[in-house]
């Protein structure tokens, strides 16, 4: 049946009238609740490197489009921009249901309690009919069919095959800059979910080691006593080691275990003392002149370390081989020097044991080292907030030749671990468009994936007591913090998981 053009300009008006509504509704939702909407923006996988441009050209192109649509003679640039409006709305979760990481919550207004098939439907429905609304009024303007009703269709194709090739390059564009050009928008693709804790009674416990099934756990403040936890937190033992020798002037003492074998470490004395985990004996197996800190096991005979160059006072990295023939090596070019050469380049020294890599994250600046066993440097990476330059002050104390902080510096990188091919940053700053909110209730931890250079994503570690986790450590699929007297287990979920050990 073929409509008369009464009966076409009264369904022309009904499909003007929905779309001002809808688009009227959508905008004063989004402006009114913006800050909302700019943080769904910034989850958005599509989208999160551009949620600031993005949350005010939205209901600015809603508004206008309304008001094109109202006016009689602009209806139909009205109808072609809503109609390229919805193709683009459309696309977008068509992207987000078949070829997205993760998929988000809904973006404000009507659709907010939508789930994204209905969403998908909805939008469908609004672009027939907005195809239906093109059609009319072309035709209700013009009695020449045949070559301008071509130029109609094509038209049509244009503006949808334009308006879903803009959503296309976004999603392309979006995530090359989040995971290799990040502007410090984070995503949360994946929760991590807390399966235990256990209630340690004191806060001076560190992460020592572990093996398949069990954790090793040291204390600061009983240097000699060691606690061993099943990987689900349920069981414990606790042993003491033995050394050999007590007569040295021991100021920092901790252990570090390597199945079968545990040691007993004074970078300042400096002392080594190795022995066996099935009797927890010790015995010194190094003695020498090189002083060290922040040591990481590397293999059974050997640790890499941070120590003061001896010429200049500045940090640098190197390795200690404690075996027969002893030796010690140095790279004074791996740490860079900004301010100082030692508050600056203060941070955290890591091994990842799957890559044989050494990692140190910087505590006052968004870079982060990797380097071979060998000391020799692979890349330098960075951590997607934007701090570059350590925000420090320094002071001189020429009657002690002491140099100390003047003032508390700005922490970037608040505690780290690595796993396989992952690392794990306690980021102490609040990204883009994040609920601030939430700063008062977690802890956020970034992932970035040391194969591939790239940010993969975050999640959160959420306070115990108001208490906020001071360290943490990662064994393959659970995450376990220090929060206070507490050691909690958090499972990590696949969407994390699945970035192991991706190649390059």
């Amino acid at each position: 049946m073929i409509l008369n053009s009464k009966t076409k300009n009264i369904f022309l008006d009904f499909i003007s009238l929905l779309y001002i509504l809808l688009f009227v509704y959508a905008a004063v939702s989004k402006v009114l609740d913006f800050e909302n909407f700019q943080v769904q923006l910034g989850q958005s996988p599509l989208l999160s490197a551009f949620a600031g441009s993005i949350a005010w050209l939205v209901p600015v192109l809603e508004l206008s489009i309304a008001l094109l649509i109202a006016f009689k003679e602009w209806r139909l640039i009205g109808l072609f921009a809503a109609f390229g409006l919805m193709i683009m709305f459309t696309a977008y979760i068509y992207i987000i249901l078949n070829h997205s990481s993760f998929i988000p919550c809904s973006c404000g207004g009507i659709l907010e309690k939508m789930g994204w098939k209905e969403h998908l439907i909805f939008n469908v429905f609004f672009v027939l009919l907005a195809f239906i609304g093109i059609l009319f009024l072309f035709q209700n303007r013009t009695k020449a069919v045949t070559a301008q009703s071509k130029a109609i269709y094509l038209s049509l194709l244009a503006t949808a095959i334009a308006s879903a090739g803009i959503v296309f390059l976004f999603f392309y564009l979006s995530e090359d800059i989040i995971h290799h050009r990040n502007n410090f928008v984070r995503r949360f693709p994946s929760d991590a979910i807390k399966v235990n804790q256990i209630d340690l009674k004191f806060n001076s416990y560190y992460f020592a080691g572990y093996s398949k099934n069990r954790i090793y756990l040291g204390n600061s403040t009983a240097p000699l006593l060691v606690t061993t936890l099943d990987t689900l937190l349920h069981k414990s033992q606790e042993f003491r080691i033995h050394p050999n020798r007590t007569n040295f002037a021991f100021q920092s003492v901790q252990v570090r275990v390597l199945p079968p074998n545990f040691y007993l470490i004074d970078g300042s004395v400096p002392v080594i003392f190795k022995g066996k985990i099935k009797d927890w004996n010790g015995y010194v197996k190094w003695n020498g002149a090189t002083t060290f800190s922040h040591y990481q096991l590397i293999d059974s005979l050997t640790l890499a370390f941070r120590t003061s160059n001896t010429f200049n006072g500045e940090i640098t990295l190197g390795s200690l081989f404690f075996g027969r023939a002893s030796k010690a090596t140095f790279n004074s070019k791996l740490l860079q020097k900004q301010i100082d050469g030692i508050f600056d380049v203060d941070g955290m020294l890591h091994f990842d044991n799957d890559l044989k890599k050494m990692v140190y994250v910087y505590l006052y600046r968004n870079q982060f080292v990797v380097a071979d066993r060998s000391l020799n440097l692979n890349y330098r990476g960075k951590t997607i907030d934007t701090v570059s330059k350590a925000q420090i002050k320094i002071a001189e104390i020429s009657k002690r030749n002491e140099r100390k902080l003047a003032a508390p510096p700005l922490i970037v990188n608040k505690a780290s671990a690595v796993c396989k091919n992952l690392l794990f940053v306690n980021s102490a700053l609040l990204g883009k468009y994040e609920p601030s909110e939430m700063w008062n209730q977690a802890s956020i931890i970034d992932i970035y994936n040391l194969n591939t250079n790239s940010y993969e994503g975050s999640f959160y570690i959420y306070h115990i007591d108001n208490e906020k986790m001071r360290r943490f450590f990662v064994l393959d699929n659970n995450f376990y913090g220090f929060i206070g007297r507490y050691l909690v287990c958090y499972k990590l979920n696949k969407g994390i998981t699945n970035s192991y050990f991706k190649s390059k």
